[in-house]
């Protein structure tokens, strides 16, 4: 009598099926992890905003999505810093005003900036105002702005920390209120940018960007290290070769306030900051 598997299936019959249904399972797990290599190679990588150097367009627990092809393509922005490409294809400049993705020039770690000069730019800034080409970029006031106080986003010190009132729409907890400006380029691109009011690095040049790099500040002019301070481990950057561009800000994915955690799933949606995701930037 023949031996028969499970339903009278012949043994060998049920191992054929067993064997091709792992090797359908693993040819889909190699085509969906080409695939995403593809895109992270050369589409889109996702970071997230670690500090508050970029407020206040840009908030800690903010995950971005970085463009890839704007600038072109380098070993900087390839996955894992693989170098594989000499130099960088397809090689574009970035424009003043874009939000800029790249390699710290020393540490090599992922940075973000807004860039405000470009090569042959002679940039200083006086009492808070940058001054570009012997041009001060004008600023106009808003209305502060407000930050809720979580685990991702304390107060700064150049804020003003304030509890919220009993009838508030979020009642309970804290905001911080930071003086905001919007400032304008001349091609007529603007942005808004925080001052903590009177600081150190209000002052700074006047220098001229040399060729091939950039001069990078961050948002919150009184609380981020840049361009303005020399390239050090985990600190200033310097001016930022081009070379270094890892990829340009498209687009706020999602935005965590760092109340959840990852071994509390129900913590998962109640940190989530709705109001941010999808933002383009």
């Amino acid at each position: 009598m023949d031996e028969k598997g499970e339903a009278g299936t012949p043994p060998d019959a049920v191992d054929d099926a067993k064997g091709g249904r792992l090797a359908s399972l693993l040819t889909l797990v190699l085509v969906v992890a080409l695939f995403a290599l593809t895109v992270r190679t050369f589409a889109v990588s996702l970071f997230t905003i670690p500090s508050e150097s970029m407020l206040p367009r840009l908030m800690p627990g903010d995950t971005i999505a970085a463009q890839k092809w704007p600038f072109g393509y380098s070993s900087n922005s390839l996955p894992f810093d693989l170098p594989l490409i000499p130099g960088r294809w397809f090689a574009a400049e970035p424009q003043r005003g874009d939000i800029v993705i790249f390699k710290h020039p020393v540490d090599h770690t992922d940075y973000v900036k807004r860039v405000i000069g470009l090569p042959g730019d002679e940039v200083e800034l006086r009492d808070g105002y940058v001054i570009l080409n012997g041009q001060t970029l004008s600023q106009s006031a808003t209305d502060d702005a407000i930050v809720p106080v979580t685990p991702n986003s304390p107060c700064g010190w150049g804020g003003r920390e304030e509890a919220r009132p009993p009838n508030a729409e979020e009642a309970g907890g804290a905001d911080c209120r930071y003086t905001r400006n919007r400032e304008y380029l001349p091609s007529g691109v603007s942005y808004e940018v925080i001052d903590y009011g009177k600081t150190m690095q209000d002052n700074w040049g006047p220098r001229l960007v040399p060729d091939g790099t950039m001069f990078l500040l961050g948002d919150n002019r009184d609380n981020s290290m840049d361009s303005r301070f020399p390239a050090v481990p985990g600190g200033g950057i310097g001016m930022v070769s081009q070379d270094l561009l890892v990829g340009k800000a498209g687009a706020i994915l999602w935005s965590t306030d760092g109340t959840g955690s990852w071994l509390d799933p129900g913590s998962w949606l109640s940190g989530l900051r709705r109001q941010r995701t999808g933002e383009a930037l």
